[in-house]
């Protein structure tokens, strides 16, 4: 990358690894893109992604918005920069736990992170440039890849198959909870400033459309209809199932995509990879804040 291009993708990498030009002389300005980067981030966590404008972050700096463009281009920019900011909340993956355990932990703490702050899901796809802190963990997932013998780019195919699975199921969970917060709202009268978090757990946890499920089965479809369906669901017993927990759909869904991996690595190294335990459940969590 030529440290004095103009192409603005170029001086968005510079900013993004910290390495654009500073000024040799004179005070240490007030403002920083890492400052801007963090207010924005403030604000996204209070307010959600909407929240994020150049007018609000200055506002909440106190400047003009003029001042930020010294430090951050565009508001494009800035969530580029916001989007390896959220990546720096993923903990650090331990070492020498192999492909099986280590790629299941490496999944699991994204979807966690990203539902944790569900506006991230809010953030454009193009944002997701390859940052320090987005770099820092494929190299831990490719340190879980280790004694895979698959070349670079095989590798890299897995770790984007998975990363489209934290995506998947990460939407699939904030949306179902952005819903029914929703409907507890619309339906308690809760005054409009009561953060989400202080809603009623049971509340939110019923008012999700599968909540019961057999329920709203048998209440608009029939087996004459659905015959497939209906005998699916007499065969299965819910006494057998274990409570039922977002954490455990996390791990199945998991654990099928990686049974699905462990089968193509077996096929493409000729049976060369071991079939490793699954990961117990990690004591280590990213943090909410």
């Amino acid at each position: 990358m030529d440290p004095m291009s103009t192409d603005p993708t170029d001086l968005t990498m510079q900013r993004l690894w910290g390495r654009q030009p500073r000024p040799r002389r004179g005070p240490k300005p007030a403002l920083s893109a890492e400052r801007i980067v963090e207010t924005a981030f403030e604000l996204a966590e209070a307010d959600g992604l909407d929240a994020v404008s150049m007018a609000r972050v200055a506002e909440t700096l106190g400047c003009s918005p003029m001042a930020l463009y010294r430090h951050v281009s565009s508001k494009d920019e800035l969530l580029v920069l916001l989007t390896d900011r959220v990546a720096a909340l993923l903990p650090d993956l331990t070492p020498g736990l192999g492909w099986r355990a280590g790629l299941e932990r490496w999944t699991r703490l994204q979807i966690e992170l990203v539902v944790a702050h569900p506006w991230y899901l809010d953030l454009p796809l193009a944002t997701a440039l390859p940052g320090p802190h987005r770099l820092r963990w494929f190299d831990q997932a490719l340190e879980a890849l280790s004694g895979v013998p698959l070349p670079f780019d095989e590798k890299l195919g897995i770790l984007g198959l998975l990363a489209q699975h934290v995506l998947g199921e990460a939407q699939v969970q904030v949306d179902t909870r952005r819903a029914a917060v929703a409907t507890v709202r619309a339906t308690t009268g809760v005054a409009p400033d009561v953060p989400d978090a202080d809603l009623d757990p049971d509340a939110v946890d019923r008012a999700n459309l599968y909540y019961d499920f057999e329920k709203l089965l048998t209440s608009l479809a029939t087996p004459e209809h659905y015959p497939h369906l209906f005998a699916a669901a007499a065969a299965w017993d819910p006494q057998d199932a274990p409570p039922a927990s977002p954490t455990d759909d996390i791990a199945f869904g998991i654990g099928v995509v990686l049974d699905g991996i462990e089968v193509y690595l077996r096929r493409r190294t000729g049976g060369a990879v071991d079939s490793p335990v699954p990961a117990p459940a990690d004591p280590d969590r990213p943090p909410t804040t």
